[in-house]
């Protein structure tokens, strides 16, 4: 099992990685009766898309002797209605001050562009990725 999830009322979760203890919580987005105190469900998908970009740029670098420590994610979610779901994620990765060669760009521009939670995503929801060198 990978986590626990405990609902504490007024819209609010938390979930519990039973592997290390740590714990997330999570609020219902302000425009959806929530808190927005916190992270929402669908914040955490965008966040784990971002995350995951990272992590599989960041597998690639460490398997070619690239450098990317520094690098940043920044990821825009856009919600749609009728259904609620998300629409849009824009994700903006800003790479580190460093050289890279254009086969070393080109390579983790490919990595980004495969990571699991992005292959796990709706093919509806659109994704925008755009890599600042």
């Amino acid at each position: 099992m990978t986590s626990k999830i405990i609902y504490n009322g007024g819209l609010r979760t938390e979930a519990e990685h039973l592997r290390s203890g740590n714990k997330i919580i999570t609020d219902a987005p302000v425009d959806n009766r929530g808190k927005g105190e916190t992270f929402s469900p669908t914040d955490l998908i965008a966040t784990g898309l971002g995350s995951c970009i990272l992590t599989i740029m960041g597998i690639k670098a460490l398997d070619k002797g690239i450098d990317i420590e520094g690098a940043t994610c920044e990821v825009n979610k856009i919600m749609a209605s009728n259904p609620r779901r998300i629409a849009r994620l824009e994700v903006t990765i800003q790479m580190p001050d460093k050289t890279f060669t254009d086969k070393e760009k080109k390579l983790l521009e490919a990595a980004a562009h495969h990571c699991p939670v992005g292959n796990s995503l709706h093919p509806d929801l659109e994704e925008v990725i755009t890599i600042k060198w």
